[in-house]
């Protein structure tokens, strides 16, 4: 794998950021959440989040 600029370290920090807090957001309104497709729909976004983290975290 080439050398990462610093220009592609922040844009990623970024996007992990993004998705490290999308993924906090998710996983607390599905903890609140009543109906169960909806709790569904809450802990899946917020395992694709985290997925996402992952994926992107193997460039560092």
């Amino acid at each position: 794998m080439a050398d990462l600029s610093m220009l592609d370290l922040q844009n990623l920090r970024h996007l992990i950021g993004g998705y490290d807090t999308s993924h906090c957001k998710m996983t607390e309104y599905a903890s609140q959440a009543e109906d169960p497709e909806v709790k569904k729909f809450f802990q899946e976004a917020a395992d694709s989040a985290m997925k996402n983290k992952q994926d992107l975290m193997k460039f560092l």
